[in-house]
């Protein structure tokens, strides 16, 4: 991968339009204030299901991985970069893709480092989960493919991701979509103590900063990963073999040791990589964000996320939030496809 720094050369055309564009699109007034929303385009009808590209992956090497990566939707169609959190993987996506492929969109769904087909290229590369590592990486692998912006949708550990994308290189977003809103972070922030209600619900976070933790992670990942996704999606029904499906992803060599380092390097308790100092310089003031997003919000997710009104003042550009009810949790992609999948379509129209 081409130092992450040097690529924030691209970084000054964005913010030399960011004027323009927050004219352009409007401003948000208020926290918890929205921008009007553009006509729905409606969405095809498409059997769940399926979408065969994520069963046969391809490959393709990006930086310092060999990317894994479905694909699927018109080579010549918009593109659309969906990605995935932790402990989940690109089927996620699996009912997403299919509806936006069949609204003409090129749809991206890589596996994230540590995930699935996804490789390191080096041995000698450390395995670091931080913020900046992931999303230099997405930068990387639109270069790899030869695209130089697409619409970017996600949620938990991808949310964030998208965020960093947003708010480091705007000129490589045409637009946003992010579950649970702004989640850009930084050690220090993270330093202060949160009420005692919500520091439990960090649980595994403390859990993995200590050894005993990541030798119970790595013996345990697929029911530790499968409680996770009981407690973050309570009212949330799945299947074993929808569940199955998707641990096959947590098998990849360097997934403990990407989550526990992403987990220790947000308390401080690990090194980042110094070839990111610049870049998490850049993310520990807060930026905001002007690219067209929309936030969303399951009304039953049960991991630990901020009300709307607390970071809808971090989008400066084109906004609006939905909150999707109907005991929607966590993996809301999963969960409520279609409406994943028609912000989408509306963000576009922005």
């Amino acid at each position: 991968m081409s130092d992450p720094i040097n690529q924030q050369r691209r970084r000054f055309f964005g913010v030399a339009a960011m004027t323009v564009a927050a004219v352009e699109f409007g401003m948000t007034g208020s926290a918890g204030a929205q921008s009007p929303q553009a006509p729905a385009t409606p969405l095809p009808a498409v059997r769940a299901g399926t979408n065969t590209s994520f069963e046969t992956p391809k490959q393709i090497k990006a930086g310092v991985l060999d990317v894994g990566y479905a694909e699927t939707g018109p080579a010549n169609g918009p593109v659309v970069l969906l990605l995935h959190g932790w402990p989940y993987d690109i089927y996620s996506f699996v009912d997403v893709a299919p509806l936006l492929a069949s609204a003409g969109y090129r749809v991206i769904v890589p596996y994230l480092r540590g995930y699935g087909t996804t490789r390191f290229l080096s041995k000698d590369t450390p395995r670091n989960g931080q913020q900046s590592a992931v999303a230099a990486d997405m930068i990387a692998l639109l270069d790899a493919l030869r695209i130089d912006k697409a619409i970017v949708a996600a949620f938990d550990w991808g949310a964030r991701t998208a965020n960093i994308m947003a708010a480091l290189w705007p000129e490589r977003c045409k637009a946003m979509v992010s579950v649970s809103g702004y989640l850009i972070g930084s050690p220090e922030i993270n330093k202060k103590p949160l009420p005692p209600k919500a520091e439990l619900a960090w649980w595994y976070q403390f859990y993995f900063a200590s050894e005993r933790g990541r030798l119970g992670y790595e013996q345990n990942r697929r029911d530790f990963n499968k409680l996770i996704w009981q407690t973050a999606s309570p009212t949330w029904k799945f299947e074993d073999a929808t569940f199955e499906r998707s641990a096959a992803a947590f098998d990849n060599p360097d997934h403990v040791e990407i989550v526990v380092h992403n987990y220790r390097w947000r308390l401080g308790l690990v090194d980042g990589e110094a070839r990111f100092d610049a870049l998490e310089k850049q993310l520990a003031t807060g930026p905001t964000i002007w690219v067209p997003t929309i936030t969303m919000e399951g009304d039953a997710n049960g991991a630990p996320h901020a009300e709307p009104s607390a970071y809808a003042r971090k989008f400066s550009g084109k906004y609006q939030h939905r909150t999707i009810t109907g005991g929607i949790g966590h993996n809301l992609p999963q969960e409520a496809p279609k409406a994943f999948a028609q912000a989408v379509l509306d963000v576009d129209r922005f």
